[in-house]
């Protein structure tokens, strides 16, 4: 009796690990899209905020002062990742580069994060 006892216990560890490794892959799948957006509001912060504002309509003094364009806008919506990582990267009227500020990763961040202010 003692020997089918310890046989269910082992397969219930067993089963009990494997469970626990579908988890840990189900969150390591799930985790980089819901930090990215994380990622992208603090770069967002520290780099864009200022010109763009809080909300992304540019209508802070600095964003006054440089014509920050509303991130919200039709014209702005409408533009796509690539455009957006190309003005990002390169710089766009007084908007400077942060090509040597910012990682490709960080790029694709913070424009999801802008992607996202705009459905609030």
């Amino acid at each position: 009796m003692e020997g089918t006892s310890k046989r269910k216990e082992a397969r219930m560890n067993s089963m009990a690990r494997w469970l626990m490794a579908g988890v840990v892959l189900v969150a390591g799948l799930t985790l980089p899209m819901a930090s990215r957006a994380q990622d992208g509001a603090g770069v967002y912060k520290a780099k864009c905020a200022m010109c763009h504002g809080p909300d992304g309509g540019g209508s802070t003094a600095a964003g006054k002062a440089t014509k920050a364009r509303d991130l919200c806008s039709d014209e702005v919506k409408k533009e796509t990742d690539d455009e957006w990582t190309d003005i990002i990267s390169k710089g766009k009227n007084k908007m400077p580069s942060y090509d040597k500020k910012l990682s490709a990763d960080e790029i694709k961040a913070v424009i999801a994060y802008m992607r996202g202010l705009c459905k609030k």
